[in-house]
């Protein structure tokens, strides 16, 4: 039986603080819950629908976790989302473990990120255009925060993250590193190799200048209308889809 206690505890993991301490985090509404579920995450309690769970019985029955089928309204009163219909599940934080990226891989690097729409966006992208690997700045936004993970749509059941201070990364990295800048070299004309880090600035200060020493490449989108600037989840999809393009 779902104890008073419990539900108080799931609603607690909305706090950072929380997250942290119990290294946990939950996940809501349908597709998240399904993405989360068929994953290697580890799973301890999945709250569900009856709907929720006739649509998805064989996938619940292999689930190795605690699981409850409760009402719309008990979803909605632990969760963050104003309506949820469908399931909840409380998941294990995965360690923050340090990518050993090869000469032949892409990954995407942020400087100080700090909306968590921006990067739950920029992982779903990364799920899009297959690339695996991401490095954030520890002032980034938090992975696990409820934001993030609603706006990657499931994506983040398939990228590896490690949160690091980027400029010691870097220095001990020979791959290069391509840098969005509002001035550079137009991401039209510029040679993307086989591998590389794309780097990407805070969404209003951009690449810090600690860093530009080693930015390997600084590259623009080129305007041609009259807005300030583009949102850093639209600029890092235009330099994943130019990279890409290059490798067909």
């Amino acid at each position: 039986m779902l104890s008073k206690n419990t539900l108080k505890f799931i609603k607690s993991l909305q706090q950072k603080k929380f997250r942290k301490q119990e290294q946990l985090f939950f996940v809501e509404g349908g597709k998240n819950v399904t993405e989360l579920l068929q994953s290697d995450y580890e799973v301890s309690q999945v709250l569900f629908t009856t709907q929720y769970g006739k649509e998805h019985a064989r996938l619940l029955d292999s689930i190795k976790a605690d699981v409850f089928e409760v009402s719309q309204s008990t979803l909605e009163s632990v969760g963050s989302f104003q309506s949820n219909d469908s399931a909840l599940v409380v998941a294990k934080s995965k360690p923050n473990t340090p990518i050993s990226l090869s000469s032949e891989e892409w990954a995407i690097a942020l400087d100080d990120v700090k909306d968590p729409g921006n990067l739950g966006t920029i992982i779903r992208i990364a799920d899009w255009y297959g690339i695996q690997n991401l490095f954030l700045s520890e002032e980034s936004a938090e992975f696990y925060n409820p934001k993030v993970l609603h706006a990657s749509m499931g994506s983040f059941t398939r990228i590896r993250f490690f949160y690091t201070d980027l400029k010691k990364q870097f220095e001990k990295s020979s791959i290069p590193i391509y840098g969005a800048y509002l001035e550079g070299e137009s991401i039209h004309k510029t040679k993307f190799g086989n591998g590389g880090i794309i780097l990407m600035g805070n969404e209003s200060n951009g690449i810090s200048k600690e860093l530009q020493p080693l930015v390997s490449h600084k590259v623009t989108i080129p305007r041609f209308g009259y807005a300030e600037s583009l949102n850093v989840a639209v600029a890092t999809a235009i330099f994943c889809d130019n990279i890409r393009r290059q490798s067909i």
